[in-house]
């Protein structure tokens, strides 16, 4: 009996040892998996959150204060991050257990419910919280001395008010201890919003009193001018990135290390005085093509939701190929001659009845009769509808015959020709090099392939944030 006892845990033993990926006993909820996993997957998962400060959109353009850190990160370690969004703290956390996602990319500051399970970064910010409240009514034509007399500069003067927090966040740990500390005058009510929106309730008095981070009040306060954030609730601290605690010392170094060297060079400054010291901020969060407030990337955005359905694609698809062209000016002309949004030639527009320099609109007509005509060129060629499109983008920056002439080498070289990724892809680089570019079944000569495997990439890419923030 004992000897089939010990046989049985050595047998267990054996079984948990051979997979780097299996959950500790104890954890059962618990996903493990370290950088060195991660690199042979090829890509990082981040969760964060989306606000005026750490990731959105303007004018098309993916931009952040924790959106420009992934980048930086992606670089050091030489890994793709997908990006996925949430709000919600809790959500954010049990994503990251679950191994949704590898990063959890916010302020984090101690917080008790998460240190059995999450591993803290280096301090990426440092940041105090404040009290967010509405200066007194006709509040420009007062006195400095007057405006702060009607203000809270005590917490003991909350009492019987209300508290609003973002549920799970530093700040809803630090005033409910406080409000703990000091017998419990005042009501902490959680929500789950994200901070922008909490301040913004301030400011449109559906509430009275908030509290979050210091530096993105800060920046709020800029285009909020009737809220008051000087009142403050806690000195600053280290606030820092979340990762699992389990299985990921090679992350935790990895992160921490890049940390210390952008502190080092003065990148992180650069950032951080981007996001949270900047004037013009006020203005992109006024503009219409803020997209967080109003879902408007471009002036062309009707046009191109009304021009997508003809290709059966997500408008955002067809955005994200149009701002990798042109940026969303409408008069751009190419060296080579391609003109306008869609950056097409004329000849191409003319081969479909179609003046392309004649008007924006004009133009991307013509552009996705371009791009309907390569879906049908590759429809009988590329059978998977998603592999399809990767063949259509690149067909469009580099032409069809390319595209071919590649598929014929991963063909050739034992590769498969339907898929593009490490096939298709790797031959279209190739082409580059006279070795296969002077190869016989190449039938359109040297192309810049890295042009156009970088171009599906960062359409594609693109599109998935955009996915992100955009409904």
């Amino acid at each position: 009996m004992i000897r089939r006892i010990l046989f049985a845990i050595a047998v267990l033993l054996l079984f948990f040892s051979c997979d780097k990926n299996m959950v500790p006993s104890g954890q059962p909820n618990l996903y493990v998996a370290d950088l060195d996993v991660l690199r042979t997957r090829g890509k990082i998962t981040a969760v964060t959150d989306f606000n005026s400060t750490n990731y959105f959109i303007y004018r098309g353009t993916q931009m952040g204060f924790h959106y420009d850190l992934l980048k930086s990160f992606s670089s050091y370690t030489g890994l793709d991050i997908e990006i996925i969004t949430s709000n919600d703290i809790n959500a954010s956390v049990e994503m990251l257990l679950n191994g949704e996602a590898d990063i959890l990319v916010s302020g984090l500051g101690e917080n008790i419910r998460w240190n059995r399970n999450i591993r803290l970064t280096d301090p990426v910010t440092v940041s105090g919280q404040v009290l967010i409240q509405r200066k007194p009514n006709r509040w420009s034509k007062l006195s400095t001395e007057e405006i702060k007399g009607s203000l809270v500069r005590d917490v003991r003067d909350l009492a019987g008010k209300t508290v609003y927090v973002q549920s799970g966040s530093t700040a809803a740990a630090t005033i409910k201890s406080l409000n703990d500390n000091t017998g419990g005058r005042f009501t902490v009510a959680e929500v789950p919003y994200e901070t922008d929106k909490i301040i913004s309730m301030v400011a449109r008095r559906i509430i009275d009193f908030a509290v979050c981070d210091e530096n993105v009040a800060i920046v709020n306060a800029t285009y909020n001018p009737i809220i008051d954030v000087s009142t403050i609730i806690s000195q600053p601290a280290g606030l820092a990135w979340g990762i699992r605690k389990e299985g990921s010392e090679l992350m935790a170094g990895a992160i921490n290390e890049w940390l210390q060297m952008i502190k080092g060079n003065g990148l992180h400054a650069i950032l951080y005085s981007n996001y949270f010291r900047n004037e013009n901020l006020a203005r992109i969060v006024k503009s219409d093509f803020y997209t967080l407030n109003t879902g408007k990337m471009s002036a062309w955005d009707n046009y191109i939701k009304a021009y997508s359905d003809s290709l059966n694609w997500d408008w955002r698809l067809l955005a994200s190929l149009i701002y990798q062209e042109s940026g969303f000016r409408h008069d751009v002309r190419s060296f080579a001659g391609a003109y306008g949004l869609m950056q097409v030639l004329p000849s191409t527009g003319r081969h479909f009845g179609i003046d392309v320099t004649s008007s924006p609109i004009n133009n991307i007509k013509g552009g996705v009769m371009y791009l309907r005509y390569l879906q049908k060129f590759f429809e009988d060629k590329i059978p998977d509808e998603n592999e399809r499109l990767k063949f259509v983008l690149a067909a469009y920056n580099a032409g069809e015959g390319n595209v071919l002439d590649a598929m014929r080498l991963a063909d050739k070289h034992g590769r498969n020709p339907m898929v593009w990724d490490d096939n298709v892809a790797y031959f279209l680089l190739k082409k580059s090099d006279p070795e296969y570019y002077n190869d016989p079944v190449v039938q359109f000569g040297y192309c810049r392939g890295a042009e156009p495997v970088a171009y599906v990439s960062e359409v594609l890419a693109r599109y998935s944030g955009y996915r992100n923030l955009i409904p």
